[in-house]
């Protein structure tokens, strides 16, 4: 179900800058695995535990569009990271 809801909020962030999200079933529990274009974003086995909203978005616009604001999920200090 997270899967679902992170894919729902960044279709409704990227709208016109994401061309597909697939969401993969596995066997393997507690897998969560994000790229885009094959560059890794978040892997929870790599990176550990489910990952903040915010921090996906960011890692997503720095590589898609860089100069987009998020918004609320944009701080100084967010930004820097």
């Amino acid at each position: 179900m997270r899967a679902a809801w992170v894919a729902q909020e960044l279709l409704q962030t990227f709208d016109e800058n994401l061309n597909q999200i697939a969401l993969v079933p596995s066997n393997e529990a507690g897998v969560f695995e994000l790229t885009l274009n094959d560059t890794h974003i978040w892997n929870r086995k790599i990176d550990g535990n489910m990952p903040d909203i915010k921090k996906i978005k960011q890692r997503i616009r720095d590589q898609i569009i860089p100069e987009k604001n998020l918004g609320h999920s944009d701080t100084p200090e967010n930004q820097s990271s």
